[in-house]
Parts: structure tokens; C-alpha cells; sequence
């Protein structure tokens, strides 16, 4: 479900951007009969500062990386999917009477807005959709209303534009990550009424989406993750940024690396999930999982599953949402298997082509 369809002019296909806080995630994909592929895909390092904690800081560097990106996937699609951090969107859900047509509930909406929304009206991108009748009102229909910043929402169309492409839709992360966990869903046993946690591990962030029978009914971001591990080494074995990420993904650095460094960090990954499943009891229904999956970069780490398992007592895998779609031979598979994990949010925006 794309909240910001107010870009949208219906053309296909879309090619998915995933702009984190260190990356620039671009996915393709293309469709046979109920069958996807991975048309085209690359991931590359954005200059440090020039996005924090999901704001765009510097335009034209990062403009510069799509453009980078785009190159090395080898990818024509100029129409872009791009998303907004869940924690710069407020969603309302709201009632509205049944018999409206799109263009009268859109009036009234305006009309309502600033009860819903503690921004100026002025400054901040809208949009809606229709989710059923009500339960309590056979009369009336539950609608989800949607709001953002209109500079968030800007500042990723300016980008786009700068780069050469052009964003046909915005969309929200927690959105696009319940989209890519449709395909991560068939992978489980016992899907019906299963409570999944999807805990995406990036560079600045974790996010723990909590997903009952595939809907979304709770998200959380936290400031952690495989940042802190790069700074550690960096601070412990006197090496630069870039040598720490390249040591952090390759080897080689001294023998109680795994011991002093590494170890710690995978308790501390445990922890944050911990606490971030504890945040959700609290305030839920809820006091128990069925399935926690991992996303994110941090989730290929080895060993991580395994002891998040073990400690929580819950089952627990990685999320590999290209598990079930054949490759293009342009692409590296080998490559897209290491960085399935940290892709699903550009699944999610490149499933948008389909809708």
C-alpha cells in the first residue's frame, strides 16, 4: 500500500531506490504469470553526513550515488519508488461515510485535516485510502489517512529529479517492508494468525515491524546498529572508516577480534531486540512471537539467528525475499543472495510496478 500516491501517474514499472543513512539500495523486477525475477540491482556507499538518520543533508551527493547506482545495475527504468522513514509519517485511522466518491472524501479530509495533524496544512503532503466498512458503523468506512512533512517528501523527488529520474511514488518504509514480507511469508510454516517480528538491523537504525497475518499492527525504530561495530573496530584497532567496514566485511584483523569485538556486539544486537519486543508487549495485546525475522545489513552476520534463537527461545531466520524469483543474467547472484537481507524495503518499493 503506497500512502503517497499523489505522485503516482500509473505508468510502469517502477524501479525500487532504497536511500538509507550509508547506502543507496536500487532494485528492478519483473513479472511472468505469478512469478518474479531480479532484473537488475546494485547497492552503493553514500559519503558520510550526506543523509543522517534518513534526511537528505547533501542533494547533489546523493543524486551523484543514484546516478552511480543506475549505472551499475545497468537499469533503464527512469520512474522511481522511493520511501519515507515510518517515524516522519503520522497515520490516523478515521471514519468517513460509506457512500463518498474519492474526489468528496479527498474535500472533506482537507477540510478535517488540521484536527488529525499538528503541522500546518501548507507544509504537509496528505494522502488515503479506503480500508473496509467499519465494525462499529455499517455506515461508514475506516480510512487511513496519512501525513508527512511536505519537505521529507520533497527533498526525495528533488533528489530523484537531480539524478535523472523521476519519483512516480512515495511511499512509507513500513509500508514497503510489509510488502517484501508477503514474499518472505511463504517461506514460513503455519502462516495463518502468525505474529511475525521483522527486525531490520541497518547502519543507524533498527525497526521492529510486528506483522499479524501479513498486516503491519506495530513499528518501533531505535539508534542501533552496524555502525557502533564499525567504530568499535575502527577506535580498537586504529584504523580508518572505510578500513574498518572493509575488515568488518572481509577479515583479517587481529585474534580477539572475535572475542573482544564481535562477540559484544552480537549480545548487544540481542538485547536491542529484546527490548524492542518488550516496547511492543507493553503496548499491545501481545506477550509472545511466533517468528522473529532478521533484516537488514547486520543480519547476515554468522552465527547472529542462531543466538537470538537460543536466548529468546524463539524461531528465528533470515529474511531472503528473492528466495523464490529467478535472476537476469546481468545480475550477480552471489552478490544479491549476501545482500538479500538489507534489501527488503527496495523489494518492497519495486513490487510497487505491479499494483
Amino acid at each position: 500500500m503506497g500512502i503517497f500516491d499523489f505522485l503516482e501517474q500509473k505508468t510502469k514499472p517502477v524501479v525500487g531506490l532504497d536511500i538509507s543513512s550509508t547506502s543507496v539500495k536500487l532494485l528492478e523486477l519483473s513479472r511472468q504469470g505469478d512469478r518474479y525475477r531480479v532484473e537488475s540491482y546494485a547497492v552503493k556507499a553514500l559519503p558520510p553526513n550526506a543523509v543522517v538518520e534518513k534526511n537528505i543533508n547533501e542533494l547533489e551527493a546523493v543524486a551523484e550515488v543514484i546516478q552511480s547506482v543506475t549505472q551499475l545495475a545497468k537499469c533503464k527504468v527512469k520512474n522511481a519508488a522511493v520511501a519515507v522513514a515510518g517515524s516522519a509519517v503520522i497515520t490516523k485511522m478515521i471514519e468517513m461515510p460509506a457512500g463518498l466518491t474519492d474526489d468528496a472524501m479527498e474535500t472533506q479530509i482537507t477540510l478535517e485535516a488540521d484536527q488529525y495533524i499538528p503541522y500546518p496544512l501548507e507544509e504537509v503532503a496528505i494522502d488515503f485510502e479506503v480500508q473496509g466498512i467499519s465494525e462499529r458503523n455499517p455506515d461508514q468506512v475506516d480510512v487511513l489517512l496519512a501525513a508527512c512533512r511536505r519537505e521529507n517528501v520533497d527533498l526525495r523527488v528533488d533528489v530523484l529529479d537531480l539524478a535523472g529520474l523521476q519519483a512516480k511514488i512515495v511511499d512509507v518504509e513500513a509500508y514497503t517492508m510489509e510488502r517484501a514480507f508477503s514474499l518472505i511469508a511463504e517461506q514460513l510454516e503455519d502462516q495463518e494468525d502468525q505474529v511475525v517480528a521483522v527486525v531490520d538491523i541497518g547502519a543507524t537504525m533498527t525497526t521492529l515491524s510486528v506483522l499479524v497475518d501479513g498486516k503491519t499492527i506495530y513499528t518501533r525504530e531505535q539508534l542501533f546498529g552496524g555502525k557502533q561495530l564499525t567504530e568499535e573496530i575502527q577506535r580498537r584497532y586504529g584504523l580508518s572508516t572505510e578500513e574498518a567496514g572493509l575488515a568488518k566485511k572481509q577479515g583479517g584483523l587481529p585474534d580477539d577480534y572475535e572475542s573482544e569485538v564481535l562477540e559484544p556486539f552480537k549480545d548487544a544486537v540481542v538485547q536491542q531486540v529484546t527490548r524492542s519486543l518488550q516496547f511492543f508487549f507493553s503496548s499491545s495485546q501481545y506477550n509472545d512471537v511466533d517468528h522473529i525475522v532478521l533484516a537488514g545489513g547486520v543480519a547476515s552476520m554468522e552465527g547472529l539467528p542462531e543466538l537470538i534463537e537460543e536466548k529468546l527461545g524463539t524461531q528465528t531466520s533470515v529474511a531472503n525475499p528473492f528466495a523464490n524469483m529467478s535472476v537476469s543474467p546481468k545480475v550477480n547472484a552471489v552478490s544479491l543472495a549476501n545482500d538479500a537481507p538489507s534489501l527488503m524495503i527496495a523489494t518492497g518499493l519495486a513490487l510497487r510496478s505491479f499494483d
